[in-house]
């Protein structure tokens, strides 16, 4: 059941929860957790989809934010839907004027009691998450640059300048397998790697963070090139016995490759932000490894902006090739000049 509030307050939502809690037969609540999700307009009913997708393995209240415009008088605009078992309670916040700036005001109060909180940005995240106003509030706040509308490099470079224990990216969750598969070929093949290859299509802020993942690693050489996707296309490690690769052309079937043994198809499909987002909420402490991959990535795009363009200096011509060019020209107009007096 569905129950809208309109210029609501935070008390109201309250009674609405629970009235339609009555209403559906169903007064316990055995919710773990407070999702709360920043949304828009026009992204939000795909998030708060996923969202509920996620809430039967993890049962949760589902609160989602649509800052709407500064204009005007402060107003809160709610609709608070119920379905079925603990899972199913939702709660789609719409703010505007002087509320835009004061979130956590209207959310607090929302909160279940003595339960962990998680702050999902679903489109462009926020430079800081957590000094952001709904991030204050969550142990563990998830963003994806994948998602942001523009800049998706910069987006996830700016992550890794603000990081904070207890964010993390759906870009890193996308890896999962990737890392498993990679980890696997080498303890079945356990060869001293001297490079790598990631190969995607560009942008991908998953190939990014690949790449420094296995340079921090495996503490090697590891070259990024550009694919016409979906996404990674490709991971080798070289060896001086060849290569362990993971080939994915297609999307949702790649080839796993070991020196020495028959090359073995694996399932490895494109996971939906649902599946995502429940592997995240099946940990709530800081994720070490993505703290360690994100700032080596940092420090690459830092280092590689350090870097002086040699394309540029190329193309520059030096001090004293002008002044050769320049006393060649002298000497032609003396001769001239010379000539002309004969």
């Amino acid at each position: 059941m569905r129950i809208d509030l309109t210029d609501t307050n935070a008390g109201k939502v309250v009674s609405a929860l629970l009235e339609a809690r009555r209403r559906a037969g169903s007064p316990a609540m055995g919710m773990v957790l407070t999702f709360v999700v920043v949304t828009d307009e026009t992204h939000h009913s795909d998030a708060l989809r996923a969202a509920r997708a996620v809430a039967t393995e993890h049962p949760a209240r589902i609160l989602g934010v649509i800052r709407g415009r500064r204009r005007g008088k402060p107003r809160l605009d709610a609709e608070v839907s119920i379905g079925n078992g603990a899972s199913g309670e939702t709660v789609l916040l719409r703010l505007s004027g002087e509320l835009v700036d004061h979130p956590v005001s209207v959310v607090t109060p929302l909160l279940l009691p003595d339960s962990p909180v998680v702050a999902w940005w679903p489109t462009d995240p926020p430079p800081d998450p957590a000094a952001a106003p709904l991030g204050t509030m969550a142990q563990r706040r998830i963003t994806d640059c994948a998602a942001a509308r523009r800049g998706r490099s910069s987006a996830l470079h700016t992550q890794a300048e603000h990081h904070a224990p207890g964010n993390t990216d759906l870009a890193w969750t996308r890896l999962t397998p990737w890392r498993a598969l990679l980890a696997a070929g080498l303890e079945q093949h356990p060869v001293r790697i001297t490079g790598a290859m990631v190969e995607a299509q560009h942008p991908n802020p998953s190939a990014g963070l690949l790449r420094a993942w296995l340079a921090n690693r495996l503490e090697v050489p590891v070259e990024l090139r550009g694919s016409s996707g979906p996404g990674i296309t490709a991971v080798r490690l070289h060896s001086r016995h060849g290569d362990i690769a993971v080939e994915r052309p297609d999307g949702p079937v790649a080839t796993f490759r070991i020196p020495g043994e028959a090359d073995r198809p694996v399932a490895l499909q494109r996971r939906g932000t649902a599946e995502l987002l429940a592997e995240e909420l099946r940990r709530l402490d800081n994720d070490d490894v993505y703290e360690q991959a994100l700032r080596a990535y940092g420090r690459s795009v830092d280092a590689a902006a350090k870097k002086p363009s040699t394309r540029k200096a190329a193309t520059k011509p030096s001090t004293k090739k002008v002044a050769k060019k320049a006393a060649k020209k002298a000497a032609k107009k003396a001769t001239k000049a010379t000539k002309a007096r004969r």
